[in-house]
C-alpha cells in the first residue's frame, strides 16, 4: 500500500478562493472591508517570513492587512499597549501576535490581553472555552485546517478512533476537541503516554504534533489510517543546506491510507484558515451572517 498524499496546497487554494469571494460579497453588499492585523515583536527571520506571507495572503484575498512591528527590546507593557490599540481599531476585525515573543514578555499575558472577538488565533481562554462547550467561536487555525484535511481524506469522521500526539494549546488540545466535536473517539497522547506505539496503531486518524522530526515510526501506523503530520522541523543536511521534515517518518506512507506531506500539507491550510477566521470575526462583530462555504 502507498498512501494517497493529501494535497494541502490544493485544499488551501480552494479555501482561500472561498474567502476571497466572501470578502468581495461583504464589501459589495455591506461596504465591509475585512481587516486582519499581525503584531511582530523582534527580528526573528522565520517570524518575519511568516508575517510577510500572511500579509501577502490577506491582500490577495481582498482583506485590509495591518502589520505592526516592535523591536526585540520592547517591554511587556509596550506589547500590551499595542495589543490594546489593535483591540480598539475598528478597521481591524481580527489580529494575532506572532509567537514566540522575546523572553521578557509573558505569552500568557499577551494572549489574555487580546479581545476574544478579534482572536483569530483562537488562543484566548474565552475561545478555548467556547470550543470545549461546542459553541461558536474562533478556532485555532492549524487544528481547523488539519480537521478539514482529515475530512477530505476520510470523509465522515463519526465513530472513528483518533489519536493526537502532543498537548499544546495551539494544536494538540484544540485538535482533540475538534475531533471530539466530529464524533470521533479521541485519545490525547503526550510525552508520558505509556506504550505510545501500540496506542497509535489503534488510530483511524493519527495526528502528530509533537515537534520532533521523524518521531512517529512507520510501524506505529495502522494500515489504511489517515495521518495528519503537523510537524515542521528544519534539519541540517550539512554544507549549509537544510530540509523541512515532519513528525512522521516518510516510510509511514507505505502503510497509511492517506497522509499529509511536509511541506505542502498542513502548513498552507494554516494561513487559509487565518483568513477565514478574519472574515468570521468581521461578520460576528457587525451582525452580518457568515457567508456560506467558509
Amino acid at each position: 500500500m502507498s498512501a494517497r498524499l493529501i494535497d494541502g496546497k490544493a485544499e488551501a487554494a480552494k479555501l482561500r478562493g472561498r474567502v476571497k469571494d466572501a470578502a468581495a460579497a461583504l464589501k459589495a453588499a455591506h461596504g465591509l472591508t475585512v481587516g486582519l492585523g499581525v503584531l511582530l515583536v523582534g527580528e526573528d527571520p522565520a517570524s518575519q517570513v511568516y508575517v510577510r506571507n500572511k500579509g501577502i495572503a490577506a491582500r490577495e484575498a481582498g482583506l485590509h492587512a495591518v502589520e505592526r512591528v516592535l523591536p526585540a527590546t520592547a517591554s511587556e507593557a509596550d506589547v500590551l499597549a499595542e495589543v490594546a490599540k489593535l483591540n480598539a481599531d475598528p478597521a481591524v476585525h481580527g489580529f494575532l501576535v506572532q509567537f514566540p515573543v522575546p523572553g521578557q514578555i509573558r505569552q500568557t499575558a499577551v494572549i489574555d490581553a487580546i479581545d476574544p472577538a478579534k482572536d483569530v488565533d483562537g488562543l484566548t481562554p474565552v475561545n478555548a472555552g467556547l470550543l470545549v462547550s461546542g459553541r461558536q467561536g474562533l478556532v485555532p487555525c492549524t487544528p481547523w485546517g488539519s480537521l478539514l484535511l482529515a475530512r477530505e481524506a476520510a470523509g465522515d469522521l463519526s465513530g472513528l478512533n483518533a489519536v493526537v500526539i502532543g498537548r499544546s494549546i495551539l494544536v494538540g488540545k484544540p485538535m482533540a476537541q475538534l475531533l471530539t466535536n466530529d464524533s470521533c473517539t479521541v485519545t490525547l497522547a503526550h510525552s508520558r503516554t505509556r506504550d505510545l506505539p501500540a496506542l497509535c496503531r489503534t488510530a483511524d486518524i493519527l495526528v502528530a504534533a509533537i515537534g520532533k522530526p521523524g518521531f512517529v515510526k512507520a510501524d506505529w501506523v495502522k494500515p489504511g489510517a489517515t495521518v495528519i503530520d503537523v510537524g515542521i522541523n528544519r534539519i541540517d543536511l550539512g554544507n549549509g543546506k537544510t530540509r523541512l521534515v515532519g513528525d512522521v517518518e516518510p516510510a509511514a506512507a507505505e502503510i497509511a491510507g492517506a497522509m499529509t506531506p511536509v511541506p505542502g500539507g498542513v502548513g498552507p491550510m494554516t494561513i487559509a484558515c487565518l483568513l477565514r477566521n478574519a472574515v468570521v470575526a468581521a461578520c460576528h462583530q457587525t451582525g452580518i451572517a457568515v457567508p456560506a462555504g467558509i
